[in-house]
């Protein structure tokens, strides 16, 4: 991971896991999916407006069918379809249930890259590491089994489909084949995802009249367009071309860390001490899975190679060193040319 894919990782789990606190907060006053779709008409505007001032129009047309299809993933699933169910089933479940939920999500792309994609396979190690962040979620959401074993199975149920949607999406953008840079996508992707979103409003019933103007109502809408939408999907469509659909949808991991911490910090929740366990758990594997990037054996026996390989120039330099005359001109001449060969 260079520098550029970190810093990417980290806006994204920071910004995604603010909109948990932001969305629980912002459906007080906001129905549901009018209150997504009103996120992305922001969202739109303001995305818009920077991909026409610091782009081309080759850079932002679409010119081929894979160009449509990466605007139709990123619009329709990972952005559109995650989002409604997401905003939908908080309204049936906890915080921390649509965390552990949501967090599903790198278990999840794995699956689909592995049947769409052949050069993201999980290896065993990876597979542990992912293993042990999912626990390190657990623990961090503590949450109680009566609810998620015998609560509302609908709120579940939604947040799992949103979920899946996600990582749908993600490993179908790394598959398909596109020219279009991840901000243009996003620009595509976000106006086609209000027009969805206030189409799944209009037919679910939801009025504008019921929404509640206050202060705390529009901050949580601004949060949830600049920061956990421009921003935050900027990073990570960013982050899926850098490091992959599987590596990118670790950062649901710390989404739920995050959710966990704002909640403490701004609605006054406790952070229970298994809460730090569970940090601790992650951690260990984001370090499994990092561990994969380094080859040991190989290092080690590339090492050992290139000290057997001077210790064996060090001896034929002695030798001629030996054997050659000190008045010879010519064997001196040679020698530290093989020296400063060697």
């Amino acid at each position: 991971m260079d520098r550029r894919t970190a810093v990417f990782f980290a806006l994204s789990s920071l910004l995604l896991g603010g909109t948990f606190v932001a969305a629980k907060a912002g459906l007080e006053y906001f129905p549901p999916l009018l209150f997504v779709a009103l996120r992305f008409d922001v969202a739109a505007v303001v995305m818009v407006v920077y991909v026409v001032a610091t782009s081309t129009r080759a850079e932002l047309l679409p010119r081929s069918a894979g160009d449509v299809g990466s605007v139709l993933a990123t619009g329709v699933l990972v952005i559109g379809l995650s989002n409604a169910f997401l905003f939908v089933g908080q309204q049936y479940a906890t915080s921390a249930v649509a965390s552990i939920v949501f967090s599903l999500n790198p278990v999840l792309t794995p699956m689909f890259a592995a049947v769409l994609l052949s050069n993201e396979r999980l290896s065993a190690r990876g597979a542990i590491g992912i293993a042990l962040g999912l626990v390190g979620v657990s623990l961090v959401v503590s949450p109680d089994p009566a609810t998620l074993l015998g609560g509302d199975a609908i709120g579940r149920t939604i947040l799992f489909v949103g979920a899946v949607s996600g990582a749908l999406g993600a490993v179908l953008i790394r598959r398909i084949e596109t020219g279009l840079s991840s901000t243009v996508r996003i620009a595509w992707g976000l106006p086609l995802a209000a027009i969805l979103s206030h189409g799944l409003s209009w037919s679910a019933g939801e009025s504008a009249a019921s929404i509640a103007w206050t202060t705390e109502a529009l901050l949580a809408l601004a949060y949830v367009s600049l920061f956990a939408g421009v921003l935050a999907y900027v990073a990570y469509f960013s982050l899926i071309d850098s490091a992959g659909a599987t590596r990118a949808n670790l950062v649901f991991y710390v989404v739920p860390v995050v959710s966990t911490v704002g909640g403490w910090a701004l609605l006054d929740e406790s952070v229970p001490p298994l809460a730090i366990v569970g940090f601790l758990t992650i951690f260990a594997g984001f370090a499994v899975l990092g561990s994969e990037s380094i080859d040991v054996p190989g290092a080690v026996r590339t090492s050992s190679n290139r000290l057997s390989k001077a210790m064996s120039n060090g001896v034929s330099s002695r030798i001629r060193a030996e054997v050659s005359s000190p008045d010879d001109p010519v064997s001196s001449s040679e020698e530290t040319r093989g020296y400063r060969s060697d």
